[in-house]
């Protein structure tokens, strides 16, 4: 039999924060797992298939369509860089800013690395329908759209 997954969370007042914390902690291990052949972790792939996307990006730029800080983002550019996948140069219309490439092997292990993420993805649809998988992203959009309300009013 199944271990029933919401066990450690019985009990306790229910709150979708728990499982979207649990979530993201099997999607990480599993990601890492995948990932692991190409020495990109789970904390990389975003940048690498977002610059993957639309190359030409600042540094900044990403961040900021990633909602992700930018000394994670500098971090995380730093280990692709250093592996090979990216590269940066200078941005001719602003020196200040560095403007982000895939080079020739970020170009090979994009393919790769979609593939992965399909797996994953697959595996964690399983059973569950496109309506119901559109609906879940819808509210978990919301969810986020909340947290990063700018102007900071818990209670709308």
């Amino acid at each position: 039999m199944k271990e029933d997954l919401a066990e450690p969370f019985k009990g306790a007042t229910e709150s979708h924060g728990k499982y979207i914390s649990a979530i993201y902690r099997h999607m990480q291990i599993l990601i890492a797992a995948e990932l692991a052949p190409f020495r990109i972790g789970s904390g990389q792939y975003i940048f690498l298939m977002t610059i993957a996307g639309q190359e030409r990006i600042t540094q900044k730029a990403l961040s900021e369509d990633l909602l992700i800080d930018k000394t994670t983002t500098a971090k995380a550019i730093a280990k692709l860089e250093a592996e090979g996948y990216v590269r940066r140069e200078a941005d001719p219309a602003d020196n200040r800013y560095h403007l982000l490439y895939l080079t020739e092997e970020g170009r090979s292990v994009v393919p790769k690395v979609q593939e992965a993420l399909n797996r994953i993805k697959n595996k964690t649809r399983k059973g569950i329908t496109d309506e119901e998988y559109a609906f879940m992203l819808d509210l978990l959009k919301k969810v986020l759209r909340n947290m990063s309300d700018q102007n900071g009013d818990v209670n709308s």
